[in-house]
């Protein structure tokens, strides 16, 4: 799954639980976040893009293991798993998408064509003042270099040649943990800092788009929710300029963010302020970007009310006001593909005797989780584990007692809480405008548009681009050039990182393979699932 991500970084190093992406059985109850990770996240490696002086991607051809520097964008060919050597911090391994190793020989030459680690290829990490990389082969002494035909290893010393800006790539909306506060980052409640302070990362408050900008020196922004950028000196700003650009550094697995200065982000004082002040780098100067789970709220379409546990153990239908207590971590059981809800005091719902649904849960187990049925009115229903679906009573108590979808008790409204800015992608690249200063998107993109997402009524949510205009279905695409909302769209959760998009009208936002959108009267199987 996670070689597909073509944007940003692979998930460093988590405190694990037992499972992993295969699907295995596990407990989570010692990992704060509830990640289902791979094995691969567990070691700290990134899976990344290498870009030469020349603003092209070093690329493994398909066929012959031939190498060359000539990729115009990160795609499959263009990304690289970089993986730490157990002997030193700054010493690494690079494993194509074939899964072979580039190495130097004896000779200088490089090759990518063995499937095991050897002498010939470690390299050694260093960074310049501009943030830029240079790769040091361990064995010859020699640094990497690249041109659009081929890559070598000749020189002494790294000259513009040598130099590499590295793109991290997967999904770009993380949770960011300190490695020395073992504290979560956070929007403050002014809203013009970050604070490294959570527990853990809950709500749209936690998340954060880390955006490269390729044409800033392959440098990163730091997006916050309500849509600022982290200042190096700690204060969130409506516009991204020089002061909001970092580098990123690769230490031991972790991320370090450098600002032009040559100061590093960290938390700073009792507030644990994120801003720049140390030049060099300890634990605190540390970062894991952890996946952002999906988290929702739910809208009982008996009464119109949340879905809460502000007053206990019962889950109940009776808030009129949504926050913490009204706001659940959808995690995924990969064996039986059914979900765990968890609340914001680390309970799962779970059916307990006589079928009420309770948050008593501290572990998974077959009562804590639950199907996802959606409908196409932008509403879904829950299936307990005794095959019932979950019904709301008059008070608003939720029992699993239900044979059948009742339109009136069944049915409710589901809204995703913590991605109040969406990134999509589907398997021809990302959504973005057709062209500059076009109003069409097209979904084959290499760089990302962001969106965001504003709620309405009964599950609707409404696409809105930075230039203030809304998502407006034209013909079979989408244009944005709408000042006032106008079509809607319902957002039906598939798996962690995946979600179907549904049109009011009930028709699915599809992918073509040319790179333009489509509404499909597909079933909900085989509808086109965007990762976000």
């Amino acid at each position: 799954m996670f070689q597909n991500l073509q944007m940003f970084i692979l998930f460093l190093q988590y405190q694990m639980s037992s499972n992993n992406m295969n699907g295995q059985s596990y407990d989570n109850s010692n990992n704060s976040n509830g990640d289902i990770l791979s094995q691969n996240q567990q070691k700290g490696w990134w899976t990344i893009g290498i870009i030469n002086c020349q603003h092209k991607y070093m690329t493994a051809e398909t066929f012959g293991f031939k190498l060359n520097a000539n990729g115009a964008s990160l795609k499959k060919k263009q990304l690289w798993t970089l993986e730490p050597a157990q002997s030193g911090e700054s010493v690494i391994y690079l494993r194509s998408h074939l899964n072979k190793y580039l190495s130097v020989d004896s000779f200088g030459n490089v090759l990518c064509e063995s499937d095991e680690r050897d002498a010939g290829s470690r390299f050694q990490i260093s960074i310049s003042a501009e943030g830029q990389w240079a790769l040091k082969n361990e064995s010859r002494g020699y640094f990497l270099g690249g041109n659009p035909d081929k890559l070598v290893c000749t020189a002494k010393t790294p000259s513009k040649s040598e130099y590499w800006i590295v793109h991290l790539a997967a999904r770009p909306q993380v949770n960011l943990r300190s490695v020395g506060r073992k504290r979560f980052a956070h929007l403050s409640e002014s809203q013009d800092e970050i604070h490294v302070d959570a527990n853990i990362p809950w709500g749209e408050d936690t998340l954060f788009t880390l955006e490269f900008r390729a044409d800033e020196g392959g440098r990163y922004a730091l997006h916050t929710c309500n849509n600022k950028y982290l200042n190096a000196n700690g204060k969130l700003q409506n516009q991204c300029n020089e002061d909001c650009l970092f580098s990123a550094e690769y230490h031991g697995g972790h991320l370090a963010l450098r600002d032009r200065q040559g100061q590093y982000l960290s938390p700073i004082g009792s507030k644990a302020v994120l801003k720049s002040r140390s030049s060099t780098v300890t634990r605190d100067e540390l970062f894991l970007l952890e996946d952002s789970l999906p988290q929702a709220s739910f809208i009982a379409g008996l009464n119109g009310r949340y879905v809460s546990v502000k007053q206990g153990v019962d889950v109940t239908a009776n808030q009129d006001e949504n926050g913490e207590n009204e706001t659940f971590q959808l995690e995924f059981d990969w064996t039986t593909h059914r979900w765990a809800l968890r609340t914001t005091q680390d309970r799962y719902w779970c059916l307990s005797v006589g079928g009420g649904i309770q948050a008593t849960g501290n572990r998974r187990c077959a009562d804590a989780l639950f199907d996802l049925v959606w409908h196409g009115d932008g509403s879904l229903s829950f299936r307990a584990n005794n095959g019932k679906y979950l019904a709301a009573k008059r008070s608003g108590h939720l029992f699993a007692v239900s044979d059948g979808i009742d339109e009136d008790t069944c049915k409710f409204y589901f809204y995703l809480i913590n991605r109040p800015i969406l990134v999509l992608k589907c398997e021809q690249g990302f959504v973005g405008y057709k062209q500059p200063g076009n109003i069409k998107l097209e979904c084959n993109k290499a760089t990302y548009e962001t969106i965001l997402v504003e709620r309405s009524e009964k599950g609707i949510v409404h696409f809105k681009a930075h230039n203030g205009n809304y998502w407006r279905i034209e013909g079979e695409g989408i244009a944005v050039d709408s000042a006032q909302p106008s079509d809607g769209f319902y957002l039906e959760l598939r798996e962690p990182t995946r979600i179907c998009i549904r049109s009011t009208n009930g028709k699915y936002l599809g992918a073509t393979k040319n790179g333009a959108f489509k509404l499909l009267d597909d079933a909900a199987d085989t509808a086109t699932q965007w990762e976000f």
